[in-house]
């Protein structure tokens, strides 16, 4: 079992339609496109910036 925490999110109708189709395109549901998507941004920013430390604070 797997452990997610959960939160909202306030789209516009034009934004939510839009990840709708795309999600619908490929094959998935609207939530699993949204953490897909975030997952791989996340992987992106890791390759080109480094790992992502929760320890240290940005100032």
């Amino acid at each position: 079992m797997t452990n997610k925490r959960v939160f909202t999110l306030r789209l516009s109708d034009e934004v939510f339609d839009k990840i709708g189709y795309l999600a619908t395109r490929e094959h998935r549901s609207m939530t699993n496109y949204i953490e897909f998507v975030l997952i791989q941004h996340l992987q992106q920013v890791e390759r080109e910036k480094g790992p992502i430390s929760l320890d240290e604070k940005e100032e």
